[in-house]
């Protein structure tokens, strides 16, 4: 088989690095696209002592000319790319009515429009040859979009549309190309530390925390496994049951528990710095300031496959209950 050649954006910290990690580790040559070119240095002498090529590509995902650029770069030095993992994002955290209209915008450009970008870029190359894989991430919240993160979790739906969009026309033009998505709980990394923070308090991740390592774990199999739709933990399926079922319930949960979920005790001193427009500087890596708090056990990934069975035993079950009910 023919040397794997895989692209990873926002592969500077955060589940990029640990994702880039766990590919060189399958063997996988490794390009890594971000911003901040001393991480991008330290994740790629990482990946060398595994004893396979790496590339560093410093580009902001916004901007489709610079990853255009990027992507022929890669190939020129590294070969035909076979992977390409779009995990590169950013957002700003407060309540939506006060926040800046630049700031929303430049943020749904980082996070969605920095996906497409990516995914127009690795589909421009793939089609040459007729086959690749494609892995964008989306957001699972802990009971329904959690209050406060608007703007990110409106650009992960625009995310998870786009790719469900895609699927069909590259099927259509008869491509072996597959779009996977990994539907992610909250990951222990630095973004906590570096989102633009309206809220006047430290942020902290809500519902149940995991490590980057699982995030990448779960990206690998969807890439290697070639799954439609990977769902890490089962939050997934509880937030289906009550956005489903009582989703006035969990709106008003939301509305009084949501906002001290998200945040610390400690209040934010002064004008700390932000990703949003800048890198922030600092030896950043995969892990944030929350290993203290992570699960460690490998959760249980749901596939489509599993959401198929569900939902047909789900609908037999339906069908049992209903005939007992009328013979009674």
């Amino acid at each position: 088989m023919p040397q794997q050649v895989a692209v990873i954006t926002g592969a500077g910290a955060g589940i990029g690095r640990a994702t880039a990690r766990t590919l060189a580790r399958a063997g996988c040559d490794v390009a890594l696209i971000g911003r901040n070119l001393d991480r991008l240095g330290d994740a790629a002498a990482e990946l060398r002592e595994l004893n396979i090529r790496t590339h560093i590509a410093c580009a902001d995902v916004a901007d489709a000319k610079a990853v255009e650029q990027a992507a022929e770069e890669i190939e020129d030095v590294l070969g035909p790319i076979t992977l390409w993992i779009n995990c590169a994002g950013a957002t700003v955290t407060g309540q939506f009515a006060a926040l800046d209209a630049d700031e929303i915008r430049r943020a749904t450009e980082v996070t969605y429009l920095g996906t497409v970008n990516g995914t127009r870029a690795a589909l421009a190359r793939m089609r040459r040859r007729g086959h690749g894989t494609i892995v964008n991430l989306d957001r699972l919240a802990s009971l329904r979009p959690p209050p406060l993160q608007a703007v990110e979790n409106g650009a992960r739906a625009a995310v998870r549309a786009f790719s469900e969009s895609l699927r069909p026309e590259i099927l259509h033009d008869g491509d072996r190309i597959h779009i996977a998505m990994v539907h992610l709980p909250a990951i222990n990394t630095p973004r906590f530390s570096w989102t633009r923070n309206h809220t006047g308090k430290h942020l902290k991740p809500m519902g149940p925390v995991y490590e980057p390592e699982i995030a990448a774990e779960a990206i690998c199999r969807a890439a290697f496994g070639r799954e439609r739709d990977i769902w890490v933990g089962l939050s997934g399926v509880r937030n289906w049951v009550l956005s489903t079922f009582v989703p006035g319930l969990s709106d008003r949960w939301l509305a009084g528990k949501g906002y001290a979920r998200q945040m610390e005790k400690v209040a934010v001193t002064g004008n700390e710095p932000d990703d949003l427009y800048k890198t922030v500087p600092g030896a950043y890596a995969a892990h944030g300031r929350f290993d203290m708090i992570t699960r460690k056990a490998m959760p249980l990934l749901l596939t489509t496959r599993h959401a198929q069975f569900a939902t047909v035993a789900a609908f037999m079950g339906f069908v049992l209950f209903a005939l007992r009910r009328r013979r009674h």
